[in-house]
């Protein structure tokens, strides 16, 4: 696993966006389509907003790139809560993106659970049967919690599904996220977690004894491909 420490986070979020060109161009020299799936949240958000500028918007060829996200709150669309709206506000509103190779984790009039089935096989025709994603961008609560895979949950188990949903009583509301056995299949996977509140959190899942149940992010991983971007504050 390759951890790096930056000094400052303008320098991490420029480093995460280097990483998506450089993969970008890989994957779609390799199999002409770069597979992504994507995480919600303000590190993200920071680098889909320097992905969205001339400097490295021109470097990539977004007719060969498919999306999908690591997890989502259940909330329409248009829902302030939303990682579907905060990406199109971010980026995909700003790049020539082909919009039908963009894959919304939600939709109107169906159940969480039933969507999550329907989503697992919008992966299977995009990505195929083996279920390897070429890039995956995650993020860490707190709490060690990664997608949407939180401490003490059911879904921590899961070992045959790719996408599952669930009610979240901390949160009260449904949430459907990618599962660790689809996670791990990636053949890059970037992980961007850091701040003084990570500290604890983050020490327990590179360091502590194996404890998923506790800290879901150990669940994921440490191969190679599997980067970790954090700063100084987090790893004092």
């Amino acid at each position: 696993m390759n951890i790096t420490v930056f000094d400052d986070l303008d320098t991490l979020y420029k480093k995460a966006a280097d990483s998506f060109v450089e993969l970008s161009k890989k994957s779609i020299n390799r199999h002409n389509r770069f597979t992504v799936a994507l995480s919600g949240g303000s590190s993200p958000k920071a680098i889909f907003n320097l992905l969205a500028t001339q400097e490295y918007a021109d470097k990539i060829d977004w007719n060969k790139v498919y999306f999908f996200w690591v997890d989502e709150r259940w909330v329409p669309l248009n829902d302030e809560k939303s990682n579907a709206k905060m990406t199109f506000e971010a980026l995909f509103d700003k790049v020539p993106v082909n919009k039908d190779q963009i894959f919304r984790m939600y939709k109107d009039g169906i159940e969480p659970e039933e969507y999550a089935k329907e989503y697992e096989q919008e992966i299977r025709n995009v990505v195929g049967d083996e279920g390897v994603f070429d890039f995956i961008l995650l993020g860490m609560g707190d709490d060690g919690h990664t997608a949407s895979l939180f401490p003490g949950e059911n879904i921590l188990d899961e070992n045959e599904k790719w996408v599952d949903a669930y009610y979240l009583k901390p949160q009260e509301m449904f949430r459907i996220t990618l599962t660790a056995p689809i996670i791990n299949k990636a053949e890059n996977i970037l992980v961007v977690a850091f701040g003084e509140n990570k500290k604890h959190a983050l020490n327990e899942v590179l360091n502590g004894e194996y404890n998923p149940k506790m800290y879901p992010l150990q669940l994921i991983n440490k191969k190679e491909g599997f980067e970790f971007f954090t700063d100084e504050k987090a790893m004092s």
